[in-house]
């Protein structure tokens, strides 16, 4: 589709986040914490060659599958989140936050288990903007344990009976292994939708409805490189037919994204908008949650891609991991009028 009947199909697509607020989504993943640690720099330490902190405040914000329940939230859909957080700190901060957003929390957990966390420390002098200096991981290392998959096989099923589609989040950590895979196969085989974005390990994800890679998840996949167009056709279908799904959107950066469904069809969509991107932290959380949702409420596989491109385009104009709102979106598809 063209760069211009894709913007005049957009005012088409206006009633339907009008429907988000009576759908109901599941989310399955790594929930993680975003820790932030904000402080003022303006010297160099005498013990090593490193700048001096001086602590301001911090705050933790819904990272990971976290954020994709956050933003269909922020979309005004029903969420079910499902996934892992230890007893400690964070996860206390995470269901706190899950609380005050209006998201059911259905949460395995055992001793021992450390909840997901990111701690970026960002600092800067008295009046210049906080640059991030430095990451810090923490969470479980080994496996999980059989039994906490176990649960978490038994909660999705039981979450899966009251819900209109299913968005999966797998950052890596654990959460969705070869238990919930088998679940979320058969989910998908009943006909709910299954949306998948998964960082490392995609090609695991055989049965669904949707995978959601970008164009270096989408080389590691098929073992291609992307160079030119043609690349990117040849490496599009022998996905969909390798991953046996419904439906691959390819998400391209600043050429927006590539959607191809099992029957053959390729729909290339353009980029939304002409700003530059600010912030591109949690882009592809907003992506898949708008899908997920869009597919939910009855949209078709093209229309739920272009509303998602929206999404996309706005969010990487708020700084840090952020949401989009039901409100925003339907501002920007009404502009397009």
């Amino acid at each position: 589709m063209a760069a211009g009947s894709t913007a005049q199909a957009l005012p088409a697509l206006t009633q339907l986040p009008l429907t988000f607020a009576r759908r109901r989504v599941l989310l399955v993943g790594d929930l993680v914490a975003d820790h932030y640690i904000y402080g003022q720099t303006d010297r160099v330490s005498r013990e090593a060659p490193v700048l001096i902190v001086r602590y301001e405040s911090s705050e933790v914000k819904l990272g990971g599958g976290a954020n994709v329940a956050a933003n269909v939230r922020a979309l005004s859909g029903q969420v079910t989140a499902v996934g892992v957080l230890g007893a400690d700190e964070m996860g206390r901060a995470l269901r706190q936050l899950f609380k005050e957003a209006g998201i059911r929390l259905s949460a395995a957990s055992a001793r021992g288990l450390e909840t997901e966390t990111k701690t970026r420390i960002l600092a800067g002098g008295m009046n210049t903007t906080r640059q991030q200096m430095l990451r810090l991981d923490r969470g479980q290392r080994a496996p999980l344990p059989v039994r906490v998959r176990s649960a978490l096989a038994r909660l999705i099923q039981e979450a899966a009976r009251t819900v209109d589609a299913v968005v999966v989040s797998d950052y890596g950590a654990g959460v969705v292994g070869d238990e919930v895979r088998q679940v979320l196969r058969e989910l998908a085989g009943d006909g709910l939708p299954v949306c998948v974005d998964s960082r490392y390990a995609l090609s695991s994800f055989s049965g669904v409805t949707v995978c959601k890679p970008n164009e270096p998840e989408l080389e590691q996949l098929t073992g291609r490189p992307l160079r030119t167009e043609a690349d990117l056709m040849e490496a599009g279908h022998a996905a969909v037919k390798r991953l046996g799904c419904r439906a691959l959107l390819v998400t391209r950066g600043r050429h927006g994204m590539a959607l191809f469904e099992a029957g053959g069809g390729v729909d290339l969509i353009p980029v939304h908008g002409a700003k530059e991107a600010v912030d591109v932290t949690g882009a592809g959380d907003t992506v898949i949650a708008t899908l997920s949702l869009a597919l939910a409420a009855g949209a078709s596989l093209g229309e739920a891609a272009r509303l998602a491109n929206v999404a996309g385009a706005l969010v990487v104009q708020k700084q840090g991991t952020a949401t989009v709102s039901r409100d925003e979106l339907l501002g920007e598809l009404r502009s397009a009028r």
